[in-house]
Order: C-alpha cells, then sequence, then structure tokens
C-alpha cells in the first residue's frame, strides 16, 4: 500500500510538473497593430521565461464587438492553463451594463495581473484646425454633429471619451466604431474620420512612427511621462479623467498551481527590466497590479461606470 501511495504522488506531481506541454494561447480582443496587440507580443516571452521549460505563447487576435468576442473566448475556454488573454477595462465593465455579454462579467476571470494603464486621449491628423481641447470644441460647435470620432467600439474608453467631452463642451459629435485602435489611426491618417478617440501610447507610437497625427489632450490625473509636454483634460478646461486598463486573465476555474504560475509569471515579468525598455519604447505605459488589487481598481471602476451609465448611457441605438 504504502508503495502504491508513493506512485500515485510521483504520479501527480510529475503530471502538475509537466504543465504546459503545449502552446499557451493568449488571445488578444482587438486588432493587431493597437496598443494591446503589442504589448501582448512585447510581453510573451517573458511570461515564457519566467514559466520555464516547454512554455511557449501564441499570441491570437479576435477582434470584434468592442472587445467582446475575444473576452468571450478567453472566459468560455476550458479552464486548463492552454487560454489565457488580455482583458481591458472599460469594456470588460462596460458591456455587462450595457447588455447581456458573451463573457458574463468579471467574475468570469482569473486575473493574472494588470501591466498597462495608458490615459485616454484625443489626436486628429496633422493638418486639422484644431490644436487642443479647446479648439477641438469650437471646431465641433461650429459643425454640429458633423465631426466624426473614431473608437475601438460601443463602450470603450474611447467612445466614453468622446460623450464625456460631448456633455462637458456642450457639442455634438458622431461616433464611429471599429475594430481596434489601429484601425482607428489609419482612418484619421487617411482622413476617413475626424477625430481618433485613442490612448496615449497608442497615438505617440504611431506619430513617433511617422503618422501625421497631432494629440489634443491626455485625460489622467497628471501628465504621462510618455508626454510630459501634452496637458490633461483638466489643465485645459475639462474636467474628468478616464484611463484604460490593460490586463492578464485566465478563464475561471484554473487549477491553483497553473494559476499560481502565471500570476507569478505575470509579476516577473512586468519587472523585467528588459520588458520595461521595450514598454518605453512602444509608448506602453506600465502600472502592475497584482490579482487583488486589480480586482479592487475594477470593483472602483465598476461604480464609477454604473452611475455612468444612469447618467448618459453609451449605447448607439
Amino acid at each position: 500500500m504504502r508503495w502504491f501511495l508513493l506512485a500515485l504522488a510521483l504520479v501527480g506531481g510529475g503530471s502538475e510538473a509537466a504543465w504546459p506541454e503545449k502552446p499557451i494561447t493568449m488571445l488578444v480582443a482587438y486588432s493587431p497593430g493597437g496598443g494591446t496587440d503589442v504589448v501582448a507580443r512585447a510581453i510573451a516571452p517573458f511570461l515564457e521565461k519566467y514559466l520555464g521549460g516547454a512554455a511557449r505563447f501564441a499570441v491570437t487576435n479576435k477582434a470584434g464587438a468592442g472587445g467582446e468576442l475575444g473576452m468571450a473566448a478567453i472566459a468560455n475556454a476550458s479552464p486548463d492553463g492552454y487560454t489565457i488573454g488580455f482583458v481591458n477595462t472599460p469594456p470588460l465593465l462596460t458591456i455587462p451594463i450595457e447588455r447581456t455579454a458573451q463573457f458574463g462579467g468579471p467574475q468570469r476571470f482569473e486575473l493574472l495581473g494588470n501591466v498597462i494603464d495608458d490615459p485616454c486621449n484625443f489626436a486628429v491628423h496633422a493638418d486639422a484646425p484644431a490644436k487642443n481641447l479647446q479648439e477641438l470644441a469650437a471646431w465641433a460647435r461650429a459643425n454640429p454633429g458633423k465631426l466624426t470620432v473614431g473608437s475601438t467600439g460601443v463602450g470603450s474608453d474611447d467612445h466614453l471619451l468622446m460623450l464625456l467631452f460631448e456633455r462637458a463642451a456642450g457639442v455634438k459629435m458622431t461616433h464611429v466604431p471599429f475594430k481596434g485602435s489601429a484601425d482607428v489611426r489609419t482612418a484619421v491618417v487617411g482622413r476617413q474620420i475626424d477625430v481618433a478617440a485613442m490612448n496615449v501610447g497608442e497615438a505617440l507610437q504611431s506619430i513617433r512612427g511617422g503618422a501625421p497625427m497631432r494629440n489634443l489632450g491626455q485625460f489622467g490625473a497628471t501628465r504621462s511621462n510618455l508626454a510630459p509636454d501634452l496637458p490633461t483634460g483638466r489643465e485645459q478646461g475639462f474636467d474628468f479623467q478616464l484611463v484604460a486598463l490593460r490586463g492578464l486573465a485566465a478563464p475561471k476555474g484554473l487549477p491553483p498551481e497553473i494559476l499560481d504560475r502565471l500570476v507569478k509569471a505575470t509579476a516577473k515579468a512586468a519587472a523585467d527590466p528588459e520588458f520595461q525598455a521595450q514598454a518605453t519604447k512602444l509608448f506602453a505605459p506600465l502600472r502592475y497590479l497584482a490579482p487583488a488589487e486589480f480586482a479592487a481598481v475594477m470593483r472602483e471602476q465598476e461604480q464609477q461606470f454604473r452611475q455612468l451609465w444612469k447618467e448618459l448611457p453609451w449605447t448607439d441605438k
């Protein structure tokens, strides 16, 4: 009996140690080339490094419905450690407030840790008449309902930014949803839309890469270290804040030992100086949050968005 129990223990330990035996899918709920996508591809090798062994990640884009399709694919995947991905706020929180979400809600995920905190921002073509937020308001006021604003979908941080700005400035603009920030960037550069609602890091990546774009104002509590010369909304007379968190998550019900390994690997990857250097080059503003802290921030945000829904419903219908 003693040898039988020992054999069981050895088999069990070997099975646990064997994970992962095949590539792990990392899902991104937005199109290639956007802010979440570039961070996913940057952090994947560092997760492999800290998981060790045969760990390999395959980054897969599943865009659509403002991030709902990709986040649903994470939530509905088998909780076996072979599917993880990025969850983005506000959509993780706003979609379930607006409608019955395919991913249910934040309670359907095991949080691994937040990686990015990117302030919201408006950007325009370099030849556009607006050079700051007050000039954007004047442009919109002179063309009621005609200025088109691209976002990553209904209920996204970009969409909420447009709605909050409309209310604060007393203007009306037209919302144009896309599948990801890369598509929004392409549209504003090609002058298919007038204004791009996109995060500071995403816009800077494009501008420094040669795109003819201009940032108008960031909506964090303070100026981002990535753009110290870009005034905040509050500095320009628009007293509200809005940022986007991008963190890693897995389906609920992950085996504890696998969850623990993924959480530890995420923390080590986020703290790795080489990854942080890459993130700086990608204009990705880092803000690591451990799972418990990430969950606490999301609970606070959810309360704020539920109140906002009562005041300013964000559906396009």
